[in-house]
């Protein structure tokens, strides 16, 4: 069995736009998306404590769920390839003929489409134990990789990231912004982080439990809604790209940055402060957005 392993640092890419010189910030992205072309981002993080429980536990495979264009069932179908175990993939249906879905089957994963009124009830016990009787071999992850072991392996990304800082030449950072979908990688990441963590929310308010909607360090970063694009959103993640390199997608990335600064110009942060963003991947979402402005390499 091949095993997947997290390097102890990763690229921390620094950044200017003339907004950054303008607020008096300096701003570096840890490059979690060029951990893995497929297994990208906070992805491997989240996913590898339930990895370890399932090897304690002398299981088979991996079973999860997610969307058609699922960033997380993306990752967690390559990585169960490479390691030769089981995957099993719960998808929103109706059933689509996604780039995502059809990556995900070729690397072998099974697919379950469920209806939208199936797949509303996975936050009920009852949903997860009938998929756990039905394979009883196989370790359940949570949508995304959520859950108390996702928070766990989310944070080695702030001892990566920590670890990461003196290539940069700084000692430490004043506050880390990160893209939130369940919040999981947020929570994981402040559990250990010896500054602020901003989550910038890429879904509505009300998707999140409540103890995520009360915490102080939430910005709703999500536009029209989780998923929508828009060309306002699209000419920054062009505009980012041509002065940086640094690819966004529109569904977390795009919108954490884009909110960021909106956060600069209304002065949330003082002058020379030193920032972090975590690119948490998810590039091969991108081919969801026919209009989006720029592309990545996703191997297959």
């Amino acid at each position: 069995m091949r095993e997947l392993a997290i390097p102890a640092t990763l690229p921390l890419q620094p950044v200017s736009t003339p907004w950054l010189i303008e607020a008096g910030c300096e701003l570096a992205i840890l490059r979690l998306d060029q951990l893995d072309l497929q297994v990208s981002g906070n992805k491997l993080f989240k996913l590898q404590p339930y990895i370890e429980r399932m090897q304690q536990q002398g299981l088979r495979g991996l079973i999860s769920l997610g969307g058609a264009h699922s960033n997380h069932l993306h990752a967690m179908a390559a990585a169960a390839q490479r390691m030769g175990i089981t995957a099993v993939g719960l998808v929103r249906g109706p059933a689509v003929d996604s780039q995502t879905m059809a990556d995900v089957q070729r690397w072998g994963m099974q697919l379950h489409w469920l209806s939208r009124e199936a797949y509303r009830a996975r936050r009920e016990a009852h949903f997860v134990e009938d998929w756990q009787r039905r394979h009883p071999d196989l370790q359940w992850v949570p949508e995304g990789g959520d859950g108390a072991l996702g928070q766990q392996g989310a944070q080695a990304i702030w001892q990566v990231l920590h670890a990461s800082l003196p290539a940069l030449g700084w000692v430490s950072c004043d506050a880390v912004v990160c893209p939130v979908g369940t919040g999981t990688t947020w929570q994981g990441v402040a559990r250990l982080a010896s500054c602020p963590v901003w989550g910038m929310s890429a879904v509505p308010k009300h998707y999140l439990p409540p103890t995520l909607r009360a915490d102080p360090c939430l910005i709703l970063a999500c536009r029209r809604g989780f998923a929508q694009s828009d060309t306002a959103l699209a000419a920054f993640a062009a505009e980012f790209f041509a002065q940086t390199g640094v690819v966004l997608e529109p569904v977390y990335t795009a919108k954490a940055l884009l909110a960021l600064r909106y956060q600069l110009a209304d002065g949330k942060f003082a002058r020379g402060s030193r920032l972090v963003m975590l690119h948490t991947g998810g590039l091969q979402g991108i081919r969801a957005t026919a209009d989006w402005p720029v592309s990545a390499e996703v191997a297959a």
